[in-house]
């Protein structure tokens, strides 16, 4: 490998002077490289980036005191030692000098003279290089400490800001936690109420010949589905619970919630849907769609104090997935670019303190994932917002039936039924409904009369509520299995904390209150003959 070091470009016109300066050069262990003329030194100290340039002063093209000047200009570290024969008076000195030249040695001079000369100017590009690393090295260091510095105060503010919004996620939490510990207390009653009112209420719509009694039954159980709607929406907006997933009929969901959306909107919003008819089902929670799709609408409001229009639009998706997208598009005041890249941030809000959560849109996004789906968001100042989920495609399933499942699956010969439940209004209707179908039905208040009945009894199903005063309906069926260990059992329950049911209810099915008749008539029968319930209606842990 060439050392540049003991390289040189000898640049001289005259063959016999360039052949000894050469000559000379090489016996003393330098590597020389020649030139007849300026433009040809130049092209050589282009090419080889000499330690040293050996340049006479008197050039057939360019003199020695431009090209010099030119190697100084462009390459200020290499060294240039001017020769000459002719200029030799104090004022050429001078003037090889002044062009930038770091020697000028008179000619001829003793071949020891020339290298000593060459190697002191080697020498000093040696102590320039080594300075000027030097320097570098110090201001790579001062960068780099600088560098450090900077990222050190901004891991402090990052720091701060986490903790800020840490201490702000507590207060929250705590909020959150309060309002879920509320609305657990009162939901198995309030459940338990809403059981009782669609089942006698759905009972009536079947069985009334009059059409005011119909309407009037009607209304009722529209008015008990939206307390149960909201009992809903607020339970997962308090406390996140697991996803009952189910092929779903997104534009039949969307016609549904157009009085919902109406009334929460107000009269200043329009709402138009755009529903593709090509639209196939997706994989979702019904009450969990719903309630993001209502988050959305509900951003959309606030965007739009003026009033606007709502446009939510259906499609299948565009990539190879199969899925469903949902577009829903406002006609606000649109978002800035760095308040976008945040909208879907835990707590991340542009309202004034005490105006809003910053939970809607990232309790929208966690439910999409959950889904196994997606949200995108696309807004502009001026231009309004549009926030598009992408659900993924239900495959080889039925279809959730929005409007219910009224059909009744009949009971056979000699089935036998207990029904336990502390609520005499539901066990009321349940037994009563049950009965009409065929099966032979015992009642029980509660956990203790459950096993004296069984004391004198093997029931085909034991239907037993979860939440009872005294021994709970986990506590009951792992009694009755003792006695039974086949003994099939349906749980029923408006009891809100999943974790906890999962615990106790293990295999065995469970039946969500409130329910409608027929929906307890399905859990029923695929409970007795050891079949999924459809997950509409109930859930079965594994």
């Amino acid at each position: 490998m060439t050392d540049v070091a003991r390289i040189v470009v000898n640049v001289d016109d005259q063959d016999a002077s360039r052949y000894i300066k050469s000559r000379d050069l090489r016996s003393n262990g330098f590597e020389v490289v020649e030139a007849r003329s300026g433009a040809e030194g130049l092209r050589a100290v282009e090419q080889h980036r000499p330690m040293v340039v050996l340049l006479d002063v008197q050039l057939p093209d360019i003199n020695g005191f431009e090209v010099c000047r030119y190697i100084k200009d462009k390459w200020p570290e290499i060294m240039v030692l001017m020769t000459s024969a002719t200029f030799i008076t104090p004022s050429d000195r001078t003037a090889g000098l002044d062009s930038g030249a770091d020697s000028y040695l008179v000619q001829p001079a003793e071949p020891l003279e020339l290298a000593a000369a060459l190697n002191a100017l080697v020498r000093i590009r040696r102590s320039e290089d080594a300075l000027r690393e030097l320097n570098e090295s110090l201001e790579r260091r001062i960068e780099d400490r600088l560098a450090d510095l900077a990222m050190a105060n901004e891991a402090l503010k990052a720091e701060i800001e986490q903790r800020k919004r840490a201490e702000t996620a507590l207060v929250q939490a705590q909020k959150m936690e309060a309002v879920g510990q509320l609305t657990g207390g009162i939901a198995h009653d309030f459940n338990n109420l809403l059981t009782a009112v669609i089942g006698n209420v759905d009972l009536i719509r079947g069985r009334t010949g009059d059409a005011r009694v119909l309407r009037w039954a009607e209304g009722a159980f529209k008015a008990a589905q939206r307390g149960s709607k909201l009992t809903s929406q607020l339970l997962a907006f308090a406390r996140l619970g697991r996803l009952d997933t189910a092929p779903v009929d997104v534009n039949a969901l969307i016609v549904g919630m157009r009085e919902l959306l109406n009334q929460t909107l107000g009269v200043n919003i329009a709402v138009e849907t755009v529903l593709s008819p090509q639209l196939p089902p997706a994989m979702a929670d019904v009450t969990q769609l719903e309630l993001a799709l209502l988050n959305l609408a509900i951003n959309s409001r606030d965007a739009m104090p003026d009033g606007g229009t709502l446009t939510i639009a259906t499609a299948p998706a565009r990539d190879a997935s199969g899925g469903v997208t949902i577009a829903v598009t406002d006609s606000g005041v649109g978002m800035r670019a760095d308040v976008a890249a945040r909208a879907f941030d835990p707590f991340f809000t542009t309202k004034a303190a005490g105006k809003g959560t910053g939970l809607g849109l990232s309790q929208v996004y966690g439910i999409a994932r959950q889904f196994g789906g997606d949200v995108a968001l696309k807004s502009e100042i001026g231009q309004g917002t549009t926030i598009t989920l992408t659900l993924p495609r239900a495959v080889d399933h039925a279809v959730v039936n929005l409007a219910g499942d009224a059909t009744a699956t009949s009971g056979r010969s000699g089935e036998t039924l207990l029904v336990v439940d502390d609520d005499s209004d539901v066990r009321e209707i349940i037994c009563s409904f049950l009965i009409e179908l065929g099966y032979d039905v015992t009642e029980a208040p509660h956990g203790e009369a459950a096993l004296a009945a069984l004391a004198e009894m093997t029931p085909d199903l034991l239907i037993v509520d979860f939440a009872m005063p005294g021994m709970n309906g986990a506590e009951l069926a792992v009694a009755a299995r003792q006695k039974n260990e086949n003994q099939r059992i349906l749980f029923l329950s408006g009891f809100v904390d999943t974790a906890v049911l999962d615990a106790a209810v293990g295999a065995a099915p469970l039946l969500r209150k409130p329910f409608r008749p027929g929906e307890l008539a399905t859990a029923v029968r695929a409970a007795l003959e050891d079949r999924r319930i459809p997950a509409r209606h109930a859930e079965t842990r594994q």
